[in-house]
């Protein structure tokens, strides 16, 4: 795929629900090896602009444009997993249609190997979300997409879902586009952050993003909202981010228009 043109391009793009705008002349472009993160406040729109980018939604006007043979990763928000039909990990991956041998590799990069004969429902918030981002990772994809990938994970594991996300990043050359309303953990390492809400209020670098009057005037002090971590790995987590015995917080969903 040429690196001279965005994998995913919107123009213009409006979208409407029961009579509300949700989306109002978005553009954006998904640039390869970038990692873009979303923000924006309960409402703003960004669930349904990321399935617009996905292609599951069409706008009601506007544009997509994707590069040819784009293999897209996709870590949802939200992923119910009925209890009274017991799915296993390896099972659940196997779904992708990739060979044992990848799953097993895919499962040590995201240091989960150890769940895979475990019950999906019965896994950790951060063994969950880790499988998740297992599963997307076995498209081998060129873009990332990843809707609050640390929901119910507490803070310290948070970090390191994100420090993974990065080395993932380096080390497939793919791009990332990032759904977040944590806006304290931003990574440092992210290219642009979009602050949305219903459009684009403002984007650019993270430092940048948190000056400007738009995201002031959502967020407030600059200083409270949006600090843009860096994480010294001078210890050591478990998949849920516990260095003593710290007990793991689940976060609420956040929800934007009807769905998004």
């Amino acid at each position: 795929m040429s690196s001279q043109k965005p994998l995913i391009s919107l123009s213009d793009v409006y979208m409407h629900f029961r009579n509300r705008e949700v989306l109002s002349g978005v553009n954006i472009n998904l640039q390869p090896g970038e990692i873009v993160t979303l923000i924006g406040p309960n409402g703003a729109g960004k669930t349904t602009l990321v399935r617009i980018v996905l292609g599951l939604q069409k706008p009601d006007s506007g544009s997509r444009n994707i590069q040819s043979g784009l293999r897209i990763g996709y870590m949802p928000q939200k992923l119910h997993v009925d209890q009274s039909m017991p799915l296993s990990v390896h099972r659940f991956l196997s779904l992708t249609g990739q060979s044992e041998n990848e799953i097993l590799s895919a499962l040590e990069r995201t240091s989960v190997r150890h769940v895979i004969d475990s019950p999906v429902h019965t896994l950790s918030g951060g063994e969950f979300q880790r499988v998740l981002l297992t599963r997307a990772i076995l498209q081998k994809p060129h873009l990332l997409v990843l809707d609050e990938p640390v929901q119910g994970v507490d803070v310290n594991g948070q970090t390191e879902l994100y420090h993974l996300i990065t080395e993932l990043r380096n080390e497939q050359g793919c791009s990332v586009l990032m759904v977040s309303h944590d806006l304290h953990l931003v990574m440092a390492s992210t290219d642009q952050v979009i602050c949305l809400n219903q459009h684009v209020c403002c984007s650019g670098h993270p430092k940048q993003v948190q000056k400007h009057p738009a995201y002031l005037k959502l967020f407030g002090r600059e200083s409270e909202e949006l600090a843009v971590y860096t994480h010294n790995h001078d210890h050591e987590h478990s998949v849920d981010g516990h260095i003593v015995n710290k007990k793991t917080t689940h976060k609420p969903n956040d929800h934007d228009g009807e769905h998004s």
